[in-house]
């Protein structure tokens, strides 16, 4: 029997549109969502499955289906079936560390095929950044042709950024923010990343404050159409529904709901200003691989992380 590609794909969306399209070869469907929650370089192991089931449980109330899991994973141990891997992932943060992780365990497992890129964005004559599965047939059929291969170089580059995601040290990011690889949205993803801390002055990341912004901005309805807004004017993160519910429920300390509609309250402008940092008060502990979002904050004038008073050695 001929060989064919192994497609990973950056969730089961995608993968039931490559199988609609009749896109020949073996399907494994990466579903975890590594940009939030500890993870450790090496990937397929009991530590690092008991730290993720943890997680999910704790933040999310998510019970990890660990059968399911191994079975997708267990596609990784028939390459003598795979000519080559093809990866689909997009442009956002959420897709690009996940990816780093795969191709990590792809390197940790001495997997030596030819691995391609398929990753959405830009769409010639689209305003708006696309996923995968937002893309025509015809448009997702061709990026699979256009597949970039990626070059060894590369993959040792994601498989370093990897180490930094999972130690101690994310300003160790900067200097491949400006660095030229086959993932052409690689540096909007880290300098997002580096944003996802408190701000120095006001305790808010990016995202929170755009949702504060987007409160202030726009006639708000309710917190779903609060979160239809944050899915829609994301940038780079490309988070999903829970993730982003979450954040709005910890920015509840800055909004009042009513029969009315959603307004900012004093804090909510307050925070916006900058004049008072609320980082104590958000309490979100979220932890982005190695590190607490609480032990540093980024400021924006040095461009790097600074550790938190309270967290400095």
């Amino acid at each position: 029997m001929a060989k064919q590609p192994l497609h990973i794909t950056n969730g089961g969306s995608l993968t039931n549109y490559l199988n609609e399209l009749d896109v020949a070869g073996e399907k494994l469907t990466w579903q975890e969502m590594l940009c939030e929650g500890p993870t450790l370089t090496a990937i397929n192991s009991d530590h690092f499955l008991n730290k993720r089931i943890a997680f999910l449980k704790d933040f999310y109330s998510i019970d990890l289906d660990v059968s399911e899991l191994k079975e997708e994973l267990n596609k990784l141990n028939d390459l003598e079936n795979y000519s080559e891997i093809v990866l689909w992932f997009e442009y956002d943060l959420f897709c690009h560390i996940n990816m780093m992780a795969v191709i990590n365990l792809i390197q940790q497992q001495k997997i030596n095929l030819p691995i391609y890129l398929v990753c959405s964005g830009r769409v010639s004559g689209e305003k708006n950044l696309k996923g995968l599965a937002e893309l025509s047939a015809d448009q997702l059929l061709k990026h699979y042709k256009d597949k970039v291969k990626v070059k060894p170089e590369d993959l040792q580059l994601m498989v370093t950024l990897w180490g930094i995601y999972c130690g101690k040290d994310h300003n160790l990011f900067k200097p491949y923010i400006v660095k030229s690889s086959t993932f052409k949205y690689l540096s909007n993803c880290l300098k997002a990343h580096l944003e996802r801390f408190p701000g120095h002055e006001s305790g808010l990341n990016i995202l929170e404050r755009n949702i504060l912004d987007i409160i202030k901005d726009n006639d708000i309805k309710s917190k779903h159409h609060l979160l239809g807004y944050a899915i829609n004017y994301q940038g780079y993160y490309g988070y999903g529904d829970l993730q982003l519910i979450r954040i709005i429920d910890k920015l509840n300390i800055f909004f009042t709901v009513t029969d009315d509609g959603i307004k900012l309250n004093r804090n909510g402008h307050e925070a916006l200003l900058g004049p008072h940092n609320f980082s104590a008060e958000l309490k979100n502990n979220m932890v982005f691989g190695g590190v607490s979002k609480l032990d540093f904050k980024f400021n924006k004038k040095q461009n790097k992380l600074v550790k938190t008073i309270l967290n400095v050695n």
